[in-house]
């Protein structure tokens, strides 16, 4: 048996798989919770709040009979994600999350100081508000006494491995995510820490993924008896663990995962050579041998959400139906669903979500169409900065699989088919893939997912699509390219 632990962006999951990488059938713990949001672009979450939940997880799934015989425990975690601790490891900051745009003056301070593109190959990641560097500025220069304060600059899963085995230890694979990282010498990035003023002891040790913990502490031990003499594998970006649970584990399939966000990824074995990274977009890891290219949007089922709570007492199951009946674009509305700031591929976090066109005649369901379509032709721009666009397209993420009409409006955008995958949990069914790669040298790509539906694309609403995409495009431009 395996245990896996999903730390989502919305949720904490544990589940229980065999050693064949399956789900133990009913058998998923979940406690949903949300980031702290401010006005002023704040996205925070209390640590021991978080930890508390994912302990619970652990406590309530270790109550299964079939948790006696766990050999490997893993975690999956969102990234870029970062916290500050005192001497004794206690959190004197909130874990600042991807989400907060607090530092975007602190992009526009920091970027004289930097080679954009060096940047960019050196660490896999732009400068942004989604990474270290500018919040750690901004930190240093809003709060500069708690700044001073900390002893150690953790992210979430560190914290949690520090609680349970003492030790400070981060997977290249998390790392990658903090804007930090060195990819040629997986060492915590010399520039950067000397224009910030840190050294590399007041990060987590950095090792991969199956350098994994034994031995847990003796309050822990006590707590998780089955546990005691189980390894606990390094944490994993939970993005490029969904990309193995959908199946896309090679550069011959793209996967396209919309769960709370969304992103759009290709999987490179290279141990070796790290890849160009093109303008626009990323490349993180997934383990030491393994890069994982691609871009993401701060929307994807956020936004249905939003939706949600925009139209309450809406009937969104009939508007999915009859949206379905409309030809695409039916509206005529320009979505810019940049309602977290922009990621891929502008990267412009002052960017905000923008509906053009509203008449007194638009009705809610135009609304609806527009902003899941808006994502969905965000995707596609998306894809199109990759070297290569692959035949075998992989769609997946708890958002997707609720939604058909979604997928198909991201088959229209991107004017391929694709493959929708049936798995429920991707991410945590992907963790489960790489506990048994670990463990037994199960290869990635011997794991096949259930198709649950192929989609092609509809040619008149591909020309519509196309049409609406120009229309975001221009409207992008005279929002944020042309601006003096």
């Amino acid at each position: 048996m395996f245990l896996t632990i999903d730390i989502g962006s919305s949720s904490v999951r544990a589940i229980l798989f065999d050693g064949q990488a399956y789900m133990i059938d009913g058998e998923i713990i979940s406690r949903k919770y949300a980031f702290d949001v401010t006005p002023d672009g704040g996205s925070t979450v209390d640590a021991d709040f978080l930890k508390k939940l994912v302990e619970e997880c652990v406590d309530e799934v270790l109550k299964h009979p079939a948790a006696a015989d766990i050999q490997a425990v893993g975690i999956a975690t969102f990234v870029g994600n970062v916290m500050g601790v005192d001497q004794s490891g206690k959190p004197i900051t909130p874990i600042y999350t991807y989400a907060d745009t607090r530092s975007s003056d602190d992009v526009d301070r920091l970027a004289p100081k930097v080679d954009a593109d060096d940047n960019l190959q050196r660490t896999g990641c732009p400068l942004h508000t989604a990474y270290h560097p500018a919040r750690l500025h901004w930190l240093h220069r809003t709060q500069p006494e708690t700044f001073a304060s900390v002893n150690q600059w953790l992210d979430f899963a560190s914290y949690l491995y520090t609680a349970w085995f003492g030790d400070a230890v981060c997977s290249y694979s998390v790392a990658s995510w903090s804007g930090l990282l060195n990819r040629e010498t997986l060492t915590w990035d010399a520039e950067w820490l000397g224009l910030l003023g840190l050294n590399p002891e007041q990060f987590p040790h950095l090792t991969d993924f199956d350098d994994a913990q034994l031995g847990l502490s003796t309050d822990y031990a006590s707590r998780w008896p089955q546990l005691l003499d189980v390894p606990f594998y390094l944490a994993l970006g939970d993005g490029a663990v969904a990309n193995v649970g959908i199946g896309a584990t090679g550069s011959s399939s793209l996967a396209i995962t919309v769960g709370t966000t969304a992103a759009v990824r290709i999987l490179h074995e290279s141990p070796d050579k790290c890849p160009i990274v093109p303008n626009g977009l990323w490349c993180y890891r997934l383990d030491k041998t393994h890069h994982l290219m691609g871009g993401a949007t701060s929307e994807g089922g956020n936004s249905f959400q939003w939706l949600r709570n925009l139209f309450p007492t809406l009937d969104f199951e009939r508007e999915e139906a009859a949206v379905m009946e409309r030809a695409a674009d039916a509206h005529g509305l320009t979505c810019l669903p940049l309602f977290n700031g922009e990621r891929s591929p502008g990267w412009n976090s002052t960017a905000s979500g923008t509906i053009h066109g509203l008449r007194l005649s638009t009705t809610p369901t135009d609304i609806f169409q527009a902003v899941l379509e808006g994502v969905a032709m965000r995707l596609a721009l998306i894809a199109e900065q990759l070297p290569m666009l692959p035949d075998t397209i992989y769609v997946g993420g708890g958002a997707a699989v609720e939604s058909h009409l979604w997928v198909q409006m991201i088959c229209n955008a991107l004017n391929r088919p694709v493959n929708l995958v049936q798995v429920a949990e991707s991410t945590a069914q992907g963790l489960a893939v790489m506990l048994a790669n670990a463990l037994d040298q199960t290869k990635l790509a011997a794991y096949k997912p259930v198709i649950a539906h192929t989609f092609t694309p509809q040619p008149e609403n591909v020309a519509y699509m196309q049409a609406a995409r120009e229309r975001q495009r221009d409207l992008y431009q005279r929002l944020y390219d042309d601006r003096s």
